[in-house]
């Protein structure tokens, strides 16, 4: 029997090295050079970076913006705001008290910047991740006369701008990207438009 075992457990023991090898070295290196040859950016992370080259956000992580001259984000239930080492959605479903506790003063602070009429879901409820970068057109829309405002520009190129920043693709709901949009809106301010 001792000699069965041993003969049996030298295979074994060769196989679980070869896995590990294979497995854990060879394929995560393998792909980690594919994704750094053919999808760069999105290997690395989505960085969006400004004209001097500092990064200043991600396509794919959402990121608090907190003033009234940009366009505000999901609320995130990500650690204390888009931490992306506490990822996670709160659990609360539509019948939970704590949900209607949690998102009455988020309705209340947007009804004092002037959103009115239906309340977009997606300004007042967190996201599955937390860390969401994106909003539904509606939301973005109802926060439009706000920073129109704000920046002294006419509420109508606020709107096309969230118009045109409108990804209306056939995967899934459309919706806009609130960094693109926000460096947009700083775009247009650049550029001169014309005060109201």
């Amino acid at each position: 029997m001792g000699k069965d075992f041993s003969s049996a457990l030298r295979p074994a023991i060769v196989m679980t090295i070869l896995f590990a090898v294979l497995l854990g070295l060879v394929y995560p290196l393998a792909m980690t050079g594919i994704g750094q040859a053919i999808f760069p950016s999105q290997a690395n992370g989505s960085l969006v970076r400004d004209a001097r080259g500092t990064v200043i956000g991600s396509t794919v992580v959402g990121q608090a913006f907190t003033t009234d001259r940009y366009f505000q984000t999901r609320p995130s239930a990500a650690g204390k705001g888009y931490d992306g080492l506490a990822s996670s959605g709160s659990n609360l479903g539509p019948a939970s008290q704590a949900l209607v506790d949690r998102v009455k003063p988020d309705i209340a602070k947007r009804r004092a910047e002037g959103v009115s009429g239906p309340m977009p879901a997606d300004l007042v409820t967190a996201s599955g991740s937390g860390l969401d970068p994106d909003l539904s057109p509606a939301a973005a829309l109802a926060q439009a006369p706000r920073i129109a405002r704000v920046r002294s520009v006419p509420v109508e190129r606020v709107r096309t701008l969230v118009t045109d920043a409108t990804d209306a693709s056939m995967l899934g709901e459309p919706r806009v990207n609130v960094l693109a949009l926000n460096r947009a809106l700083d775009a247009l301010q650049a550029s001169g438009a014309p005060a109201r």
